[in-house]
């Protein structure tokens, strides 16, 4: 059986495996060209639909063309318009006219802030649809509505809020041996280097620091001390006189 390969231009044809040449020759010189403004607008119509069914009812998805003969209605698609109270045929964002004025910039706005009338808070993104020269013809708008998770955020900020301003959570002791290990590592976070790498100044601090907790108030404790950091119990005794009178 002979190989005579796809059949001549402007041949209909289908093969056993049901394959129009003529089909993908066709889609083939089309992809060398642009897409005209009605095609462009056609497909973000389809984005809108796609990225409100993804993303549910808090999120606002608004298609602008800017090209149509009355500016004060440059709205052709909506999504979950509820949000802003907006439907096909309304008038442009302020955004919008500043396009139509060509003050567009060279990008996109990417997640900022915007706010509606009835003062929901919404986090926005704007998308520009351009022509063969760049010039916008169109706007994709999506606004989510985060006026609730900036609630939740705000209560569990409240929630979570401790009344000393601190860094790090204090730890929670079950006895006197972890006590002084928590006492030790906080006053090598006071200090800020690990207890090897101080000078005498900086282990005074510390000291004085563990004074000032109560440490040396724990049974054997002046010995892990010592231990960690790195004197004898001479020297820290000698230590916390400094630490005393300073």
């Amino acid at each position: 059986m002979t190989d005579e390969g796809p059949p001549a231009p402007g041949t209909h044809f289908f093969t056993p495996a049901g394959i129009n040449y003529e089909e993908i020759r066709s889609r083939r010189e089309m992809k060398g060209r642009s897409m005209t403004q009605a095609e462009i607008f056609e497909f973000a119509k389809r984005i809108v639909k796609a990225l409100a069914l993804q993303f549910g009812p808090t999120c606002e998805v608004v298609l602008h063309d800017l090209t149509g003969e009355d500016p004060s209605s440059t709205i052709i698609a909506i999504e979950n318009g509820q949000i802003s109270g907006r439907k096909v045929g309304d008038g442009p964002s302020l955004i919008a006219v500043e396009t139509m004025e060509g003050n567009a910039p060279d990008s996109d706005r990417l997640g900022y802030l915007t706010k509606t009338r009835d003062g929901k808070i919404l986090k926005s993104s704007t998308i520009y649809l351009r022509d063969d020269q760049g010039k916008p013809i169109g706007i994709l708008a999506i606004n989510s509505d985060i006026t609730m998770s900036l609630a939740m955020e705000n209560i569990l900020h409240s929630y979570n809020a401790s009344s000393v301003d601190s860094h790090l959570p204090e730890q929670i002791t079950t006895n006197v041996s972890d006590l002084l290990d928590s006492l030790i590592e906080e006053s090598i976070q006071l200090v800020g280097k690990p207890a090897e790498l101080m000078d005498k100044n900086e282990k005074i601090r510390a000291i004085r620091f563990l004074n000032n907790s109560g440490a040396f108030l724990i049974t054997k404790s002046s010995l892990k001390v010592c231990q960690v950091f790195r004197i004898s119990k001479y020297t820290l005794y000698s230590y916390l006189d400094e630490a005393k009178k300073s």
